[in-house]
């Protein structure tokens, strides 16, 4: 057993690089599993939804209630029909994102001037095109969200550019910032992870790749956060880091959380 009740997990970077298992990865799940804890996957790829990680990880052991599964894409079509209902969002996004908000009942437009809302995140037909109907419909006070900051999304080859490069651009030319990120590292992702878990944040763990997001969605919460070291992040950045940014233990993977259980 464990002082922490509960686990917050983060997937790419963490558990699978791209669609390969990293090394490692499913003895660190089966040492959460033995310690007892509360499993919550929890992924900032804004073109998935809970169903994709269960069809994932079931070839390599790793069972998954889609339940215990939240992304940025997810939290972000919550929060949209909670806090806008019946406004048209205009999303600068892909169909898959776009699919699970309208599983959500949030009403998807393709008219940048029907905007009552405009929510940012990766699309790999992003163009000039695309920005240029963006910047019509974040014309004036219109709601302006991005589901999650990340700037670059680990793959088999590398790094591939991810939402963040595409809301910096939307910022760029609309000159504002959006009111909020959806995913990690905000507020409402680690409301969404704590309704999901019903522990006390103390005593959560956070296990992640990246500084901005894994680290400092628990950092901000209150919880307890490993990052390991087979994403985005490196023992470099980590040196670089603002020591309010630093992870309370460093891992070489996901397999080495048996240490601080």
């Amino acid at each position: 057993m464990t002082e922490y009740e509960a686990v917050i997990l983060d997937v790419d970077g963490t558990i699978v690089r791209g669609e390969e298992l990293l090394p490692g990865a499913t003895d660190g799940v089966r040492a959460l599993e033995a310690a007892g804890c509360s499993r919550l996957l929890f992924s900032n790829n804004p073109t998935r939804g809970a169903d994709h990680y269960r069809e994932l990880l079931a070839p390599h052991g790793i069972d998954v209630d889609p339940g215990t599964v939240l992304t940025s894409a997810t939290v972000s079509a919550e929060y949209l029909a909670a806090t806008h209902p019946d406004a048209a969002v205009y999303l600068v996004g892909g169909e898959r994102l776009e699919a699970i908000l309208e599983d959500a009942a949030v009403d998807v437009t393709t008219d940048p001037e029907a905007a009552a809302v405009v929510l940012g995140s990766f699309d790999k037909r992003f163009s000039f095109g695309t920005l240029w109907e963006a910047l019509r419909a974040l014309e004036g006070d219109v709601p302006f969200y991005g589901t999650d900051p990340d700037t670059t999304i680990p793959v088999d080859e590398g790094e591939m550019p991810g939402s963040g490069a595409i809301l910096a651009a939307m910022e760029a030319v609309a000159d504002r910032e959006p009111d909020a990120i959806l995913g990690k590292p905000s507020s409402v992702a680690a409301a969404a992870a704590m309704n999901r878990l019903d522990v006390d944040p103390r005593n959560t763990l956070v296990v992640g790749d990246r500084l901005d997001t894994d680290i400092e969605l628990g950092n901000r919460a209150g919880m307890e956060t490993a990052l390991v070291l087979t994403g985005v992040t490196d023992r470099a950045d980590l040196a670089a880091a603002d020591a309010d940014a630093r992870p309370d233990h460093v891992l070489e993977s996901l397999s080495a959380v048996d240490e601080i259980l």
